[in-house]
């Protein structure tokens, strides 16, 4: 059996992108050497590691070595960059994930500080649900995450983030300093059922108020548009303040519930070169 990193590499991307048009862009070469490499694979396994009815899939074998493969691909990427650039100066691509309202509060700015202090370095940024992200760095899909709330470790805290209500600009309490949860009792609630949920519910333990809430809303987006459209009101952190347009505002809640964030690499693996190289400069 001979299996190879790029046969490897082929395989995750057709995975990840859902094509092999989109795998080969990602990988920049030919959706043909797309094919040809994962039909390799196939032929040395003996079997089938992809479904290409429709949209392109693992098969039940395919899933079972997905994150083998991602292991194998990232260790030999990094064994690559740590020969390459001895002098310690990360290059290459760096796969991040991070939550909607992290990428829009914080990532503009990390983002163009390490333009700046590494330019050789390509960062690809993921967006998802806190619980996303947390499987995507577990399973590394990507090198590096913004994880909310997690578990001791060697990453570095970036923030710490407040929660607050998210009524429309017309509202009644859209000018007070600050809110108490039981005066927005009157008004439909939409809860945000991303990673948000269990800090929305600590808000209402706090206020000693009983969380009944009309909808229950995954996408951000259509968060924003349904409070925008007088809907309801809900609760958010205060990184969202760069998604609010004239018709939104965020208050400040008087039951004081944060999380934590920190930027960090996989919990339970060696990490990337360039994952070191970027929380280390953060900590300085």
């Amino acid at each position: 059996m001979s299996i190879n990193i790029a046969q490897l590499r082929a395989f995750l991307a057709v995975a990840d992108e859902g094509g092999f048009s989109a795998a080969a862009d990602a990988l920049r070469i030919s959706q043909s050497a797309v094919s040809h490499a994962v039909a390799a694979l196939e032929k040395s396994l003996g079997c089938r590691v992809l479904v290409r009815q429709g949209k392109p899939r693992p098969t039940a074998f395919g899933e079972t070595i997905l994150e083998h493969a991602r292991t194998a691909v990232a260790a030999t990427d990094a064994i690559r960059v740590l020969a390459e650039h001895r002098d310690g100066r990360p290059t290459g691509p760096l796969r991040l994930a991070a939550p909607p309202t992290v990428c829009q509060g914080l990532l503009p700015e990390l983002l163009a500080r390490w333009r700046d202090e590494f330019p050789q370095l390509k960062i690809r940024v993921f967006e998802g649900e806190d619980d996303e992200v947390a499987d995507w760095l577990a399973s590394a899909t990507v090198e590096l995450a913004v994880l909310v709330d997690p578990p001791p470790g060697d990453g570095v805290p970036i923030g710490e983030d407040r929660f607050h209500a998210l009524l429309p600009h017309d509202h009644p309490l859209a000018d007070q300093r600050e809110i108490d949860l039981r005066d927005l009792d009157d008004a439909p609630f939409l809860l945000s059922c991303g990673g948000c949920e269990r800090h929305v519910r600590d808000a209402y333990r706090q206020a000693g108020a009983r969380l009944e809430p009309a909808h229950r809303i995954r996408e951000v987006g259509t968060l924003f548009a349904m409070v925008r459209a007088g809907v309801g009101i809900s609760v958010v952190p205060g990184l969202a303040e760069p998604m609010l347009d004239a018709r939104l505002v965020l208050v400040p809640l008087r039951q004081r519930v944060t999380r934590s964030l920190v930027l960090t690499g996989p919990l339970t693996r060696p990490w990337h070169p360039a994952a070191s190289a970027l929380v280390e400069a953060l900590r300085r």
